[in-house]
């Protein structure tokens, strides 16, 4: 075939392209089937959460600038009056520092017994399912059983621990008087019930560093503790930022421990360990002030929401510092 015929046969690219064939209606249905498939997998989740999450959110704003009844169910609007109320009520910021006390007793050393658990579980022990269901088991007790028995335990007189402090002969202390007793008790239920739950977490995070890096670092040299700090750490950072948040919000609307501390379930005679929940609590089914119960509310979310947005900026201050260093070094090789 000469040159002059591949030239007549070969098409003109001048020539209209063909026409590709219309799709038939299974195919349509396929593309459509693979493009709105995923949202219909998350949509039971975020219509369940717009139900019972979002409505509720929405509807406390709007009561909270009302002077809500209960039994007609409406209210007379009043603007920021309850918001004004309760930012200016003493009792408020009573149950504000209360809550950060006992967030702080019981955050800080939760975090830190549960990833030591959480190490000491990751070890090659024996009947490792054992142990690992067993610091569960706090977690599967019911909030009301922790309370009760934890307040006998802390009991002003017959309680367990003053009991063996009498023995030898040391002051009683007044758990149910005192401010920071009171928040060392609570706090330790705290600690009781979610310690083990955070240390599962971590260890499934801890499981999931490669073997390699801690071989390697011991044939360089490094000791268990220094293993711990350079390996099992910044590869577990993100999971322990997310158990941090998630403590975080737990602390801050900690609210079944104060309430069953004693049998009134009041905060104490002087409000010695009112959270902010129960402040809630009791403004809005003690006094019947859903108004101000809502603003309550509120402004404990805007301080939740304050608290993620820290976490947020910390957390990526720290993927900022680890990510110079990388880029630095390949400035360099360069």
């Amino acid at each position: 075939m000469t040159t002059t015929q591949q030239q007549t046969e070969a098409p003109s690219p001048r020539e209209p392209q063909r026409r590709r064939a219309p799709l038939t209606w299974r195919q349509r249905l396929g593309r459509l089937d693979v493009k709105l498939s995923p949202y219909l997998y998350i949509a039971p989740f975020w219509i369940v959460f717009a139900i019972v999450g979002l409505f509720p959110i929405v509807y406390t704003a709007v009561i909270s600038f009302q002077d809500w009844d209960l039994v007609r169910n409406q209210g007379t609007l009043t603007g920021f009056d309850n918001f004004a109320f309760v930012l200016q009520d003493r009792e408020f910021w009573m149950s504000l520092r209360n809550t950060f006390s006992i967030f702080l007793l019981s955050s800080v050393p939760q975090l830190i017994a549960a990833t030591f658990i959480a190490a000491m579980l990751d070890k090659n022990i024996r009947a490792k399912t054992f142990w690992r269901m067993g610091v569960l088991l706090p977690y599967v007790v019911a909030p009301v059983a922790v309370a009760l028995i934890f307040s006998n335990l802390f009991g002003d007189k017959y309680g367990l621990i003053n009991t063996w402090l009498n023995d030898f002969g040391l002051p009683k202390i007044a758990w149910h008087v005192d401010v920071i007793p009171s928040h060392i008790a609570i706090a330790t239920m705290v600690n009781f019930r979610w310690t083990g739950y955070n240390a599962l977490i971590l260890l499934a995070a801890m499981q999931a560093i490669p073997r390699d890096l801690y071989e390697a670092a011991a044939i360089d040299g490094a000791g268990a503790a220094r293993r711990f700090f350079s390996v099992t750490l910044p590869q577990i950072r993100p999971t322990l930022i997310f158990v941090i948040i998630t403590s975080t919000i737990g602390g801050l609307q900690v609210f079944d421990e104060p309430r069953m501390y004693d049998t009134r379930g009041n905060g104490g005679s002087n409000h010695q360990w009112e959270t902010v929940t129960l402040y809630l609590y009791n403004e809005g089914w003690v006094n019947f002030n859903f108004g101000r119960a809502a603003a309550i509310a509120w402004i404990l979310f805007l301080i939740i929401v304050a608290f993620g947005l820290l976490n947020f900026a910390i957390t990526r201050r720290f993927i900022a510092g680890d990510a110079a260093p990388k880029k630095a070094k390949k400035k360099v090789k360069k």
